[in-house]
């Protein structure tokens, strides 16, 4: 049976878990349309989110959203092209890696594509026709207009406001120059198959590498090699199976990219989990040396949980082989008696 899915070429979740099924020949539907107006007799999920995936048929058709959960999901009903290595440090990393993605990586799409007056005329239209390219021009310039000024709205709450703008594209700027270096040595972040985590990097890097013009323009001069592989990941229905990195070559290629995790995504999960155990509804912290502020994200509160489990749940061998690993990156920081203190 397909998997059904509802989703947006603009939704960079819908994009990471689009890439994924094809990759792992899952066989499936692609709807597009919007979370606001799902199909017609199909269950509604508790939160309206894209994509949402339809398993099942008839009235035992269920809606579930959260792509990270969904993998796990997918990896236990459809075997074979696993994107979640056995190896539980790598396993690990790979949870860091594709959280990093999904909640900060994302700061960074929503940003470029609401901060910038170019970069939101350009993204209004779209994300309107991607909904139904049979909308008549004034019908669909008024949506655009509105649903732009909702999503400039609503900078703030992402953490984009003029204050943070600096720490989010300096982060951009090193993080692309990053992802092509590791790319250039194996092709994926954790070796020459792609894990989640890779996944999860495509989908926030389809908008900012693609469809953004501000973002993309600055991916196109400075990584062509990261450019060019979003166009590769789309589809790696084709790509014959590959190995997870070698223990030894941790260090190598993921030094970097851990190091970035570090100086702006670990204060970050630290300080919205500290004011969101306070009750504050906002929060100012330091990250890169600079003033953050912005509301608190009860959900990423959660993220922090989630990670600290998953090392919790490690055997003593392995965590001692994380520690090690992330010894000095400041991903430590998270995993410290004190972070939740």
């Amino acid at each position: 049976m397909a998997v059904e899915l509802l989703g947006a070429p603009g939704s960079p979740y819908t994009r990471k878990m689009l890439a994924l099924l094809r990759y792992r020949g899952i066989g499936h539907k692609m709807i597009w349309g919007s979370h606001m107006q799902p199909p017609a007799g199909y269950p509604v999920p508790k939160v309206k989110l894209l994509p949402t995936f339809y398993f099942g048929e008839g009235d035992a058709r269920e809606a579930v959203v959260d792509s990270t959960p969904i993998i796990r999901r997918l990896e236990a009903e459809h075997p074979g092209r696993s994107v979640l290595p056995e190896d539980e440090l790598l396993g690990f990393l790979d949870l860091l890696i594709e959280d990093f993605a999904d909640e900060w990586m994302t700061k960074m799409m929503f940003h470029y594509r609401w901060h910038f007056a170019t970069d939101a005329a350009n993204a209004g239209p779209l994300l309107i026709f991607w909904q139904s390219p049979t909308y008549p021009d004034e019908q669909a310039k008024q949506m655009a207009d509105g649903f732009a000024k909702r999503q400039i709205d609503r900078l703030y709450v992402v953490g984009s406001n003029d204050i943070t703008a600096p720490i989010i594209e300096a982060s951009y700027a090193r993080l692309i120059g990053i992802l092509d270096r590791a790319i250039a040595r194996t092709g994926f972040v954790l070796g020459t198959r792609p894990s989640a985590a890779d996944f999860a990097i495509y989908g926030q890097l389809t908008q900012l590498g693609i469809v953004d013009p501000t973002p993309a323009a600055i991916m196109a001069g400075s990584t062509p090699r990261l450019r060019a592989w979003l166009d590769r990941v789309e589809d790696l229905s084709g790509l014959p199976d590959g190995a997870w990195l070698d223990q030894n070559a941790l260090g190598q290629q993921l030094g970097e990219l851990l190091t970035e995790i570090g100086r702006v995504y670990a204060p970050f999960l630290i300080a919205n989990a500290r004011a969101a155990a306070a009750g504050q509804s906002d929060f100012e912290t330091e990250i890169d040396g600079k003033r953050w502020t912005q509301p608190v994200f009860p959900y990423q509160a959660k993220c922090l949980v989630t990670l600290r489990a998953a090392r919790a749940a490690l055997s003593a061998e392995a965590r001692d082989r994380l520690d090690a690993l992330l010894s000095g990156t400041g991903c430590e920081a998270m995993f410290a008696e004190e972070a939740v203190a």
